[in-house]
């Protein structure tokens, strides 16, 4: 479940708190039994006609932006901002538009949830760090994949696995856990660890240098193998400002390892983050 969902779900809660139920009731007389019983019965009474309680609609969306300051590069060493325009539409309990691309749950059971992802790999241009001077560029690509989920009290166990289409022609797997706890009315806490695991093709298009490349750029030639690439744990805390009105930080630190933190592109195998942003739910 992303934290999207969970703050949607806890906006919804938090919406009950403020809703408004006029309920009026109606007695008959004692002494016109008689002659009601006599009489044609009268339509059941439509209690919805007078509750004023807003039917609760089934999608939502939140619009806002922010900032991240991260590597110039998958292991690099040096930093920099770029501003995050966040758009999250979701409608009922399946689908889910965002940043990262579309999310569909086809199925939920009892914890357990399956969904199909549709995405994009943004890819890596060689004018992004000195670093990647004569490497060339990896295309912007589309992305399908999967994800399987369970949920309990709190936590979040999953398994996700994309593959590339073109570009890279990546194929990426990633496990991890999460929890998420609402501390108070307003403020909700969360930590995830996760291991992120790589075909050969994403490998050498990331981590490799080829006899070209190193003609080019000056680095020794590498093929890394496929394998795990990189675990990531984070931190993340959710303030409700108002009914409407949240903002979000999160923290994390990736580590590059196996033949991606060997690799001659790779400066810095610790590569930490911090992202924060500003959203209005409608």
């Amino acid at each position: 479940m992303s934290f999207i969902q969970r703050t949607d779900r806890r906006l919804r809660s938090s919406a009950l708190c403020l809703s408004f139920v006029f309920a009026g009731t109606a007695s008959s007389a004692l002494a016109a039994d008689a002659i009601l019983g006599a009489q044609t019965p009268e339509p059941p009474f439509d209690q919805e006609r007078f509750n004023n309680e807003k039917p609760q609609r089934n999608w939502s969306l939140i619009v806002g932006g922010g900032a991240i300051y991260e590597p110039e590069y998958e292991g690099g060493n040096k930093f920099e901002v770029q501003p995050i325009p966040v758009i999250v539409f979701t409608y009922g309990e399946w689908l889910e538009i965002d940043p990262a691309g579309v999310t569909v749950t086809a199925l939920r059971h009892e914890g357990f949830a399956l969904a199909a992802k549709v995405g994009y790999e943004g890819g890596r241009d060689e004018d992004d760090a000195d670093r990647l001077d004569g490497l060339g560029d990896i295309d912007f690509a589309a992305t399908i994949g999967a994800k399987a989920s369970y949920s309990w009290k709190g936590f979040e166990f999953y398994a996700s696995v994309d593959q590339t289409i073109d570009g890279s022609e990546s194929l990426i797997g990633t496990f991890g856990a999460e929890y998420q706890a609402s501390v108070t009315e307003r403020l909700i806490l969360g930590a995830g660890v996760e291991a992120v695991v790589a075909n050969s093709k994403h490998m050498e298009a990331y981590f490799g240098v080829n006899a070209a490349q190193a003609a080019r750029s000056g680095l020794s030639e590498y093929k890394p193998d496929a394998g795990l690439k990189r675990v990531n744990v984070s931190a993340s805390a959710t303030y409700m400002l108002s009914e409407n009105w949240l903002i979000r930080g999160e923290a994390s630190l990736g580590i590059l390892t196996g033949d991606a933190a060997d690799s001659p592109i790779v400066e810095e195998k610790l590569q930490p983050s911090t992202s924060v942003f500003v959203g209005y739910k409608f």
